[in-house]
């Protein structure tokens, strides 16, 4: 695992400036305090930070071919590179080290763009050719590993792994982009391909890009997508009876490493059946570690020492305080833009506790995805059965009246909760979902902006970003189509973003089987009724672990890393809440009406009201701004 940077002159082969690419590279020392090093040429530099994983006394970075007329940075794993390797090899090339950086190499010289498709693993990786004078950037197909770009405005184009990484090459604008600001606080996060600034971009999962000097920027081409292309004929018994050797498969392909490995145990589904495979194929004990809270609400780590003792697991496990809010700034410096899930605290936690024995750790994310595990998608699909029997020209005044007239019950129990879900019936399936999902919805989120902000998003809403991605779905079955949303949004924007930066701090490889795109693929193509059916999300993928995990783990009440964010707001950090949300440098980016800001302070800090999650998105973008010295989206640009 490693952090990757570059700097490529479009416009011709000026003097790549050294002392910045070290700078770009020095950022993210954290993603490969190993070693590190950089190769500089006329129109190019390329920075790497490494962690060493496979081949350890070689496979320094930047790697060439045998003639160093191809040259790759690379952030991530090739799972099936030793079979890549031996192809290779009795096609003429020779290999120097036993690396899966190398096969990359290789893989362009034999293939050119089309090497991506011959990879199993997750990456981002930027390759450049001096004989094609091309520079040729890839992204795992799920977005495991993140790539972050931007084109200068003297024609220099920058890359790195993180933010930060492009944030230190000289002349990037800090101006903020007000349609990430209006996708963050509908999400959480900035999803793909936006980041908060003007100036940079992701690159989405599943695309490369080709750059050629002296041509203008050509736009990202998609090489893979989640097929949901169906097995036809298949029984409940043939899904089980496959699903088993698969899921064992993707688990012990991604066991290949020459430094401790592990896992993370949380007692849930996903993680459970990664270590009960994992057990299965490995010679001695797994080591698994997980953490406890000190508040029983929040406390599943009897069910993840169950899993260990029944596995015979090397089991580690700490308690930490649920008042473990002292992460802020240590977060907001670690994402690099505004990232409102407060799972990060326990990931970045968990994380920390797994690299004191190991430096690789397989996860069970990415299981909720692929099976329809949320608590979302069944909602989402009984919103759907009432959709089908009422055509929207009745649906839309009627529950839109009812969700208007409903009083919005925080306090109450979940079942009188009805506002949210009447407001989603008015709705089209998309609009629906985005509703239900958003972590603050459009009503909100137009009480929040000022009157100008609002203006400067001319009507851009959240909501095209589902609608985009709705648009392209390889699917029109309904729990496919916000199964397929999630892994284009939620899934890279969040959860793979909050793992990679938890882990990446700790100088610890997380790598997700779950997430094996060639198991994805399978998945993708079983009926839908296979994974949520009379109301119980992962179906058969249950069924089929029975002979592995109890049903007291199999058909527990989902938890989840939470965290007590609305008693902390009235509690421990109210005052930091309130001289951020307050804060007269956030009232100067012109993006807050504050009037309604100091409503929901008073309201929540007196009980009347949970504003919980909009205080903490507000808190976590007051901690970005200092962090990060960015500009309001009305600002001008810092260099």
């Amino acid at each position: 695992m490693c952090g990757i940077v570059g700097m490529f002159d479009t416009q011709g082969a000026r003097d790549i400036d050294r002392a910045a690419l070290h700078r770009m590279n020095d950022s993210q020392f954290h993603r490969g305090p190993v070693e590190g090093d950089v190769h500089v040429e006329p129109g190019l530099g390329f920075g790497h930070r490494r962690l060493s994983i496979i081949d350890l006394a070689s496979g320094l970075q930047p790697l060439f071919n045998e003639d160093h007329s191809v040259v790759v940075v690379f952030n991530g794993e090739i799972y099936n590179f030793r079979a890549l390797m031996r192809e290779l090899s009795t096609r003429g090339h020779t290999f120097r080290t036993r690396c899966d950086t190398e096969v990359i190499v290789h893989a362009w010289e034999e293939w050119g763009e089309q090497c991506v498709q011959r990879l199993r693993g997750m990456f981002s990786f930027a390759i450049w050719d001096r004989n094609r004078k091309t520079l040729f950037l890839a992204r795992d197909r799920l977005g495991i590993k993140p790539m972050h770009y931007a084109l200068l405005p003297d024609g220099m184009f920058v890359f790195g792994s993180e933010l930060k990484s492009i944030m230190a090459a000289p002349g990037l604008s800090r101006e903020i982009d007000p349609c990430a600001v209006e996708e963050y606080f509908a999400y959480g996060y900035v999803p793909e391909p936006r980041t908060i600034f003007k100036a940079a971009r992701k690159l989405k999962p599943g695309y490369t890009l080709t750059l050629k000097a002296g041509e203008p920027l050509a736009a990202p081409r998609r090489y893979w997508d989640v097929p949901f292309k169906p097995h036809y004929g298949m029984t409940d018994r043939d899904i089980e009876g496959e699903l088993i050797p698969r899921l064992r498969e993707a688990v012990e392909s991604h066991l290949v490493a020459d430094v401790p490995l592990g896992a993370f145990l949380s007692g849930g589904v996903d993680s459970s059946a990664v270590v009960a495979m994992m057990a299965g194929v490995t010679n001695g004990p797994v080591n698994t570690c997980s953490i406890a809270f000190d508040d029983p609400a929040f406390d599943e780590s009897e069910y993840a020492r169950q899993v260990a003792t029944r596995y015979g697991t090397r089991h580690q496990c700490e308690t930490v305080s649920k008042d473990d809010y002292g992460l802020i700034d240590t977060l907001a410096a670690l994402y690099d833009e505004p990232y409102a899930d407060s799972s990060a605290i326990p990931t970045y936690r968990v994380c920390q506790l797994a690299r004191k024995r190991v430096t690789v750790a397989l996860s069970g994310d990415g299981g909720d995805e692929n099976f329809a595990g949320y608590r979302r998608h069944r909602m989402a699909m009984g919103e759907e059965r009432v959709r089908a029997m009422l055509p929207l020209a009745v649906r839309k005044p009627v529950f839109g009246f009812l969700g208007a007239a409903y009083p919005k019950a925080d306090w109450a129990p979940r079942v009188f909760r009805a506002k949210t879900t009447f407001e989603a019936l008015a709705r089209d399936l998309t609009e629906g979902y985005f509703h239900g999902v958003s972590m603050l919805n459009d009503r909100v989120r137009s009480q929040l902006f000022s009157d100008g902000f609002r203006s400067e998003l001319q009507g851009y809403r959240a909501i095209e970003v589902m609608r985009g991605y709705a648009a392209e779905a390889p699917t029109d079955d309904p729990l496919s189509l916000v199964q397929y949303i999630d892994m284009k949004t939620y899934l890279p924007g969040d959860i793979l973003t909050k793992v990679d930066r938890a882990s990446m701090a700790h100088s610890l490889e997380v790598r997700v089987p779950l997430l094996d795109h060639e198991f994805v693929e399978w998945v993708s193509g079983l009926p839908p009724s296979s994974k949520l059916r009379n109301g119980e999300g992962k179906h058969l993928f249950k069924k089929a672990l029975k002979p592995y995990l109890s049903d007291d783990i199999l058909y527990r009440k989902k938890m989840g890393f939470s965290i007590p964010l609305a008693a902390w707001l009235r509690g421990p950090l109210r005052e930091t809440m309130k001289q951020a949300v307050l804060n007269p440098a956030l009232e100067g980016t012109g993006i807050f009406n504050q009037h309604y800001l100091r409503q929901m302070v008073d309201e929540h800090q007196s009980g009347a009201h949970d504003h919980s999650t909009a205080l903490w998105q507000v808190l976590m973008f007051d901690a970005f701004l200092r962090k990060n010295g960015a500009d309001g989206a009305h600002g001008s640009t810092a260099q």
